[in-house]
This record gives C-alpha cells, structure tokens and sequence, in this order.
C-alpha cells in the first residue's frame, strides 16, 4: 500500500486553529467581492457565516456598481461600499488622473470606517492581493484571503487556495473555515421585499436571454423557438431584461404567443419578485441563473464554455444545465473567436428541460 505523502505546508500560511483572529471581538469588518450580481449571491453562505461567528460586528460588503444591486436582498449586509476597483477594469479602463492613483477614494472611504478585519473573496482565477494591498493602506489590520501564489504581508491570514474546480461558495466556506469560521449552510437566500409589481397572473415560465458578455448567450432566436415551445405547453412566458437588453428581449419574444416582455422594468428586488413566482427560469450562465436559486425557482440554464460548470452551477434548486464540452474550454473570452460550439443546443432540448424541471402545477 502507497503511503500517503503530506507536504511541506508554506511557512506564511495561515495556522489553523493556532491563530485564527478573535471574530468575538470584532465590531467592523469588510468582505470584499468587487464582481457581478451572481458572484454576490453566491456570497451569501460566506456572509451568513461571518454573521454567526462575529453577530456584534457591523458587516459591510464591498462591490462593483453591478454586484451592489444584490446587496439590499441580503440581510447579512449592513452596509455596502459602492467601487469600480482598479483591478477589476480592463486595461486602459482609467482615466488620466485615475493612473496616479486609481484607488486613493477607496482608500479614504475604507480608513474612514475603521474596520477591524477585511474578508477578501475571489475565484479561483483572481488575485487577493490588490485588495489587500489596499485594505493595508487603509489601516485594516486583519487581512484574510487565498490564492496558490504567496504575496507576502499584505495578507495577515493567507489561505493556500482550495483546489480550482470546486463551486464558488464551497470556495469562500473553505476560505472563512481555515480562519474559525465555520459553515452555517451552502444554500443561498436572499430577502425579497414585498411591494408592487408586474407579475402575471397564473403559471409562467421566466426567460433571460441576457448576460454580462456575447460570449455567454444564447441565440435570441433559439430563445423564441424555445419560447414558442414552452408556450405550446401552456406556459405564459416572460421575456425581460435591462434597457440595453432591449434589442434581445425582442428577438427572444419574436413569435412567441401572448408572450409578455419587461424591459428596463424592474429593479433586481422586483426581478427576483418575478422569479420568486415562476414556475421555471431558462437563463445563460448569468447572475439570473443564481437569482433563482436563491429564491426557490427550478432553473434551465445555457451555460456557455466559458467557465466550467462546476465552479457556478445551481445546486439547490431542480435544475438542468446545458451545455456541449469543447476543446476550447473554459476560455473566459467576452466574445467567442469561434462559432459558439459550446452553446450549439436545440431549443427542444430547452423546451424538455422545462418541462422536467418546472414545479408541478396545481
């Protein structure tokens, strides 16, 4: 029988149990997830987690202006910080007077709370050490965060990275367990406020043919086909998506009968109003896709190969994801340099997958 073989563990690396910070004491800390909507939701389990462990501390999150829409649908959060950072822009994304010192605001704006420890939490492909470097100059004393490379001091608590492949919210628990903070569940939950808005009546099936770059949608056209399916099985469907998803919504309605279109409409609480009460979703790998999940809603999801499935898929919820694995992926392109192979699927596959994974009618 092969012995098993222990490495060496990195002589900067955080000790388990041996010096994990005093959550306890604690009345200010930071998480910091300067991402999209969808990374946000995921990050609740980790939020839920923090809330346990320290319950005194005011516990603010940091994000871009996209993720921060989520943010009053958490009740975890007591605050957010609102910040296009400057490792999160693509090159040449600043203006001249931002290079000097692109992040000098934030700075200030971080000094300013005062904050007792910073929690930073990123993918497997993203560096902790911009963000710790800044919540250093911010005079955060305790810096929390992994990665595979060692980044010396800016990090008071280096994690070594948990493997790549796991799931987004598997990763941040792994991240806040090394440092005595121990899971409080992996489903994600958010808080939907009761107000007034347009929800159909009777059953219906939610499409979302937008998402955060080309690379990652479907054909709008598939989308009608797919819609005037799920419509011949007695479905109303409903098309939305921002004001500048104009355009795809239209195209994804094209055809589909008594098909109902909400465009620039709702806001995410009101989005996830809608979700809340479909019957099923059918979304690209986009923040929708996790937006059901957090509200309860089955879930069809066009997952393009950008990304690998099992770092973001549902995994509360019924859900099926579609997809056709690639030589080219996961790319991480924003535009496809090819003729989208990974999402080359039948609309029929679509309309099936409803059709198993929707909520029984009544």
């Amino acid at each position: 029988m092969t012995t098993p073989v222990h490495l060496p563990v990195h002589p900067a690396a955080h000790r388990p149990g041996v010096d994990d910070p005093d959550w306890t004491a604690m009345s200010r800390v930071l998480v910091v997830r300067p991402d999209n909507v969808g990374d946000v939701i995921m990050t609740v389990p980790a939020l839920r987690a923090l809330r346990a462990a320290a319950p005194q501390a005011h516990l603010d999150l940091l994000a871009s202006p996209a993720g921060a829409a989520a943010a009053p649908l958490v009740a975890e959060v007591d605050d957010v910080v609102v910040a296009s950072v400057s490792w999160q822009r693509l090159p040449a994304a600043a203006t001249a007077e931002e290079e000097a010192d692109p992040d000098a605001d934030l700075v200030a704006t971080l000094a300013a709370r005062d904050y007792d420890a910073a929690v930073i939490l990123t993918s497997f492909s993203q560096s902790p050490w911009p963000a710790a470097l800044l919540c250093r100059r911010a005079g955060i004393g305790i810096r929390i965060g992994t990665s595979k490379e060692f980044g010396g001091d800016a990090l008071t608590h280096w994690v070594p990275a948990p493997p790549d492949g796991g799931h987004q919210v598997d990763r941040g628990l792994a991240v806040l367990a090394a440092v005595g903070v121990p899971s409080q569940g992996v489903d994600l939950a958010l808080t939907v406020p009761a107000a007034d808005r347009p929800v159909p009546a009777g059953r219906y099936v939610v499409v979302a043919p937008g998402a955060s770059c080309p690379s990652r949608r479907w054909s709008p056209e598939r989308f009608a086909t797919a819609g005037r399916g799920i419509a011949g099985r007695g479905w109303t469907v409903v098309v939305t998506g921002t004001a500048k998803e104009a355009d795809l919504v239209a195209r994804a309605a094209a055809g589909v009968p008594d098909a109902v279109t909400l465009v620039g409409e709702l806001d995410l609480a009101g989005l996830a109003d809608l979700v809340a009460g479909a019957d099923a979703v059918v979304v690209n790998n986009s923040g929708g896709a996790h937006l059901a999940d957090a509200v309860g809603t089955p879930v069809v999801e066009l997952f393009a190969g950008t990304e690998e499935v099992g770092q973001y898929a549902p995994r509360t919820v019924p859900a099926e994801v579609l997809t056709r694995p690639t030589s080219c992926a996961p790319c991480r392109q924003l535009v496809c340099p090819f003729d989208h192979e990974c999402l080359d699927i039948a609309p029929e596959r679509v309309v099936d997958a409803v059709v198993r994974v929707a909520r029984p009618g009544t």
